[in-house]
C-alpha cells in the first residue's frame, strides 16, 4: 500500500539492507569475542587492572557500537521480515568463533561424531538465510512521519496490538502471580515486546535516514512517541530475558527464544508494515520454509554439548533490532598459562583472576607415633 506516493524502496535498497544486517551481525560476534579474549587475557596475567583499562577490551566495545550501528540502518533500506531473521548469522558466527579458539585435539572420527550435528547445523543456517532472502519481501515502504501514523490507526494494527496487549496481560499475569515461571511463558514475554521494538526501531531508523537524506522527520511527535516505545521495549525486554537465563538452561534459551522473537517481528512487520502483501503465494512459502531451515540450524547449533562450550550463551540485547541475540560473557575462561588462548577451564563469572595458592606450605610437625612403629613404618628422625 502507498500513502501520500511515498517512494517505494528498489531491489538496491533491499540488498544494501541485507548486507548491512549481515555485516552488523557478524561484527558484533566478532566483537564479543575480542571482549572476552581480553577478560581471559587479563586473568592470565599478574596485573590486577580493570577489564575496561585494557585496549583490547576498547577495541571490542568500538566493534560493537559499529555492528549495532548497521544493524540499526540496515532496517531503513530493507524489509522487516527480511532483517530480524538475518539474527541467525550472529548465532553462526559465535559458534565458528568458538571453534577457532576451542583448539580441542581430537581424532578425525570422534571430532565428527560430537560436532557432526553442529555443522549440519552450520549448512541449514546458511541455506535458510539464503532462501528467506531470496524470496523475501522484494520492496518496503519508505516511511514518513505521515505514513507511520496511517499504519497505525488502521484497523489491522489496532486489532493486532489489542491481541497482543491482552495476550502480554494474561501471560504476565501467571508469570507473577501464580508464578508460572515456564521457559515459553517468559520468552513469549520477550517476544511480544520484541515486536513493538522492531516496529519502533524501524519506524526510527527510517526517519532518522529521510532526516539526513533532507527530509526532517524529527519534528513530528510520532517520531518522539515511537523512540520512547523503543527503549521502554528493549529494557524490559531484556529483563524478563535475563530471568529465562537464570532459570532454565542457556541453549535452550538461545533457540527458542530466537525462533519466538523471529516469528513475532516477522508476524508484526506483515500486518503493521504490509511488507507481504504484494507477493505471491510460492514466494511467501519458500521464505516460511527458509525460516523453519534457520530455526532448526540456530537449534543445532545451541544445543551443542556444554562440555565443548562452543556457543556459550548469555543476555546481549541488540538495540538496534530489537531481536535478543544469546551471546557468551560468562562464566569466564582461565586461559592456558603456556601463553595459548583457551576455551578450557571454567572460573569465577567477574573476570577476576582467581586467588593464586601458596607455592611453598608448611609441613605441620610430625610427633612420633607408635603405631607407625607397629606396623613397619620406619621411625621419624628427629632433631
Amino acid at each position: 500500500m502507498d500513502y501520500n506516493g511515498a517512494e517505494i524502496g528498489s531491489y538496491t535498497d533491499n540488498l544494501i539492507g541485507t548486507l548491512l544486517a549481515i555485516f552488523g551481525n557478524v561484527l558484533v560476534s566478532i566483537s564479543l569475542t575480542v571482549q572476552k579474549y581480553s577478560h581471559v587475557k587479563l586473568a592470565g596475567t599478574k596485573e590486577h587492572r580493570a577489564f575496561y583499562r585494557t585496549k583490547t577490551w576498547w577495541s571490542g566495545f568500538i566493534f560493537t557500537c559499529l555492528g549495532e550501528l548497521a544493524n540499526f540502518v540496515s532496517y531503513a533500506f530493507a524489509p522487516l521480515a527480511i532483517v530480524a531473521p538475518l539474527n541467525a548469522v550472529s548465532v553462526l558466527t559465535s559458534s565458528i568463533l568458538g571453534f577457532i579458539f576451542l583448539r580441542e585435539r581430537l581424532k578425525p572420527k570422534d571430532f565428527a561424531k560430537q560436532y557432526g550435528l553442529v555443522f549440519l547445523g552450520y549448512i541449514l543456517v546458511i541455506g535458510g538465510a539464503y532462501l528467506l532472502v531470496s524470496f523475501g519481501p522484494n520492496s518496503h515502504e519508505k516511511l514518513i512521519a505521515a505514513n507511520i501514523v496511517k499504519h497505525l490507526v488502521g484497523w489491522p494494527v489496532l486489532l493486532y496490538l489489542l491481541l497482543e496487549i491482552i495476550t502480554f496481560c494474561l501471560l504476565l499475569y501467571f508469570y507473577k502471580r501464580r508464578k508460572a515461571n515456564y521457559l515459553v511463558i517468559i520468552l513469549l514475554l520477550v517476544a511480544l515486546l520484541g515486536s513493538v521494538t522492531v516496529l519502533t526501531v524501524k519506524a526510527v531508523s527510517g526517519m532518522l535516514v529521510l532526516t539526513i537524506e533532507g527530509t526532517m522527520q524529527l519534528n513530528y511527535p510520532i517520531f518522539s512517541v515511537m523512540f520512547v516505545c523503543m527503549v521502554a521495549s528493549a529494557i524490559f525486554q531484556a529483563g524478563f530475558l535475563s530471568q529465562a537465563c537464570k532459570l532454565h538452561d542457556s541453549s535452550l534459551v538461545a533457540s527458542v527464544n530466537y525462533i519466538l522473537s523471529t516469528f513475532f517481528a516477522v508476524l508484526a512487520g506483515a500486518v503493521f508494515y504490509l511488507e507481504f502483501s504484494n507477493e505471491d503465494i510460492l514466494h511467501i512459502c519458500m521464505f516460511l520454509l527458509g525460516s523453519a531451515v534457520c530455526f532448526l540450524g540456530v537449534f543445532l547449533i545451541t544445543k551443542t554439548k556444554k562440555k565443548a562450550r562452543i556457543f556459550e550463551p548469555c543476555v546481549t540485547l541488540n538495540m538496534s533490532n530489537g531481536v535478543p541475540t544469546i551471546h557468551d560473557k560468562g562464566p569466564v575462561i582461565q586461559p592456558d598459562y603456556s601463553g595459548s588462548f583457551s576455551y578450557g577451564t571454567l572460573v569465577n563469572n567477574n573476570g577476576v583472576a582467581p586467588a593464586p595458592l601458596p607455592v611453598h606450605l608448611e609441613t605441620p610437625p610430625l610427633g612420633p607415633r607408635t603405631s607407625d612403629a607397629s606396623q613397619g613404618h620406619p621411625a621419624i628422625k628427629r632433631d
